[in-house]
Protein backbone atom coordinates (compact mmCIF):
# COMPACT_ATOMS: atom_id res chain seq x y z
CA UNK A 1 0.00 0.00 0.00
CA UNK A 2 1.16 3.49 -0.73
CA UNK A 3 0.78 6.29 1.78
CA UNK A 4 1.31 10.02 1.56
CA UNK A 5 2.62 11.46 4.78
CA UNK A 6 1.92 15.18 4.80
CA UNK A 7 3.98 17.56 6.90
CA UNK A 8 1.88 20.49 8.02
CA UNK A 9 3.10 24.07 7.65
CA UNK A 10 4.34 26.11 10.59
CA UNK A 11 4.95 29.81 11.05
CA UNK A 12 8.64 29.14 10.27
CA UNK A 13 7.96 27.17 7.08
CA UNK A 14 5.49 29.81 5.87
CA UNK A 15 8.07 32.52 6.58
CA UNK A 16 10.57 30.60 4.42
CA UNK A 17 12.93 29.98 7.35
CA UNK A 18 14.97 26.85 6.68
CA UNK A 19 15.56 24.25 9.38
CA UNK A 20 18.75 24.40 11.41
CA UNK A 21 21.78 22.51 10.06
CA UNK A 22 21.47 19.84 12.76
CA UNK A 23 17.81 19.31 11.77
CA UNK A 24 18.96 18.50 8.23
CA UNK A 25 21.31 15.87 9.66
CA UNK A 26 18.56 14.30 11.79
CA UNK A 27 16.10 14.31 8.89
CA UNK A 28 18.75 12.89 6.56
CA UNK A 29 19.29 9.94 8.88
CA UNK A 30 15.56 9.25 9.05
CA UNK A 31 15.28 9.41 5.24
CA UNK A 32 18.30 7.13 4.83
CA UNK A 33 16.67 4.56 7.12
CA UNK A 34 13.55 4.57 4.94
CA UNK A 35 15.67 4.29 1.78
CA UNK A 36 17.66 1.39 3.25
CA UNK A 37 14.39 -0.34 4.19
CA UNK A 38 13.10 0.17 0.63
CA UNK A 39 9.91 1.96 1.72
CA UNK A 40 10.61 5.52 0.53
CA UNK A 41 9.27 6.41 -2.92
CA UNK A 42 9.60 10.22 -2.76
CA UNK A 43 10.12 13.02 -0.27
CA UNK A 44 10.08 16.77 -0.82
CA UNK A 45 9.44 20.03 0.94
CA UNK A 46 7.36 22.84 -0.48
CA UNK A 47 8.01 26.55 -0.77
CA UNK A 48 5.78 28.82 1.37
CA UNK A 49 2.20 29.43 0.24
CA UNK A 50 3.22 33.03 -0.59
CA UNK A 51 4.82 31.54 -3.69
CA UNK A 52 1.80 29.40 -4.55
CA UNK A 53 -1.64 29.77 -6.09
CA UNK A 54 -5.05 28.15 -5.76
CA UNK A 55 -7.54 27.57 -8.53
CA UNK A 56 -11.23 27.58 -7.58
CA UNK A 57 -13.60 25.72 -9.91
CA UNK A 58 -17.22 26.85 -10.17
CA UNK A 59 -18.99 25.40 -13.17
CA UNK A 60 -17.04 26.64 -16.18
CA UNK A 61 -15.45 29.49 -14.23
CA UNK A 62 -11.88 29.24 -12.94
CA UNK A 63 -10.69 31.73 -10.36
CA UNK A 64 -7.00 31.94 -9.49
CA UNK A 65 -5.98 33.23 -6.07
CA UNK A 66 -2.31 33.90 -5.40
CA UNK A 67 -0.79 33.10 -2.00
CA UNK A 68 -0.08 33.57 0.77
CA UNK A 69 -2.92 31.68 2.39
CA UNK A 70 -3.90 32.54 5.92
CA UNK A 71 -4.73 29.26 7.68
CA UNK A 72 -1.21 27.96 8.35
CA UNK A 73 -2.52 24.89 10.20
CA UNK A 74 -4.30 23.79 7.01
CA UNK A 75 -1.27 24.21 4.73
CA UNK A 76 1.21 21.59 3.58
CA UNK A 77 4.95 22.13 4.04
CA UNK A 78 6.12 18.87 2.49
CA UNK A 79 5.39 15.22 1.93
CA UNK A 80 6.70 11.69 1.87
CA UNK A 81 5.40 9.03 -0.47
CA UNK A 82 6.04 5.60 1.02
CA UNK A 83 5.18 1.97 0.35
CA UNK A 84 4.20 0.11 3.52
CA UNK A 85 2.35 -3.09 4.36
CA UNK A 86 -0.28 -1.30 6.42
CA UNK A 87 -1.37 1.95 8.03
CA UNK A 88 -0.07 0.58 11.34
CA UNK A 89 3.42 0.10 9.86
CA UNK A 90 3.37 3.62 8.43
CA UNK A 91 2.30 5.07 11.77
CA UNK A 92 5.12 3.21 13.55
CA UNK A 93 7.71 4.57 11.10
CA UNK A 94 6.52 8.14 11.38
CA UNK A 95 6.16 8.15 15.14
CA UNK A 96 9.97 8.36 14.93
CA UNK A 97 9.88 11.36 12.57
CA UNK A 98 12.11 14.18 13.88
CA UNK A 99 9.34 16.78 14.26
CA UNK A 100 9.57 19.90 16.40
CA UNK A 101 7.18 20.15 19.33
CA UNK A 102 3.70 21.19 18.28
CA UNK A 103 4.14 19.96 14.69
CA UNK A 104 1.73 17.65 12.91
CA UNK A 105 1.89 14.92 10.31
CA UNK A 106 -1.10 13.59 8.40
CA UNK A 107 -1.03 10.09 6.90
CA UNK A 108 -3.35 9.21 4.04
CA UNK A 109 -3.52 6.06 1.95
CA UNK A 110 -3.00 6.68 -1.77
CA UNK A 111 -5.85 5.47 -3.97
CA UNK A 112 -4.71 2.86 -6.45
CA UNK A 113 -6.46 1.32 -9.45
CA UNK A 114 -7.41 -1.83 -7.53
CA UNK A 115 -9.49 0.36 -5.20
CA UNK A 116 -11.80 0.95 -8.18
CA UNK A 117 -11.68 -2.56 -9.67
CA UNK A 118 -15.45 -2.90 -9.54
CA UNK A 119 -16.13 0.31 -11.50
CA UNK A 120 -13.17 0.72 -13.90
CA UNK A 121 -13.13 -0.83 -17.33
CA UNK A 122 -10.18 -2.95 -18.46
CA UNK A 123 -9.09 -0.08 -20.71
CA UNK A 124 -9.17 2.37 -17.80
CA UNK A 125 -7.14 0.00 -15.59
CA UNK A 126 -4.58 -0.39 -18.39
CA UNK A 127 -4.31 3.40 -18.73
CA UNK A 128 -3.66 3.75 -15.00
CA UNK A 129 -1.08 0.98 -15.13
CA UNK A 130 0.74 2.75 -18.01
CA UNK A 131 0.70 5.98 -16.00
CA UNK A 132 2.04 4.24 -12.90
CA UNK A 133 4.82 2.51 -14.85
CA UNK A 134 5.97 5.89 -16.17
CA UNK A 135 5.69 7.70 -12.84
CA UNK A 136 8.81 8.92 -11.07
CA UNK A 137 8.14 6.93 -7.90
CA UNK A 138 7.91 3.52 -9.56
Amino acid sequence: MRFMVITKATADSEAGRPPATEDFDTMGKFIEEMMDAGVLLAADGLHPSSQGARIHFDGGKRTVVDGPFTETKELIAGFFLVEMKSMAECVEWFKRYPMADGGDLEIRRVIQAEDFADVMTGEQRAAVQRRDEGARYN
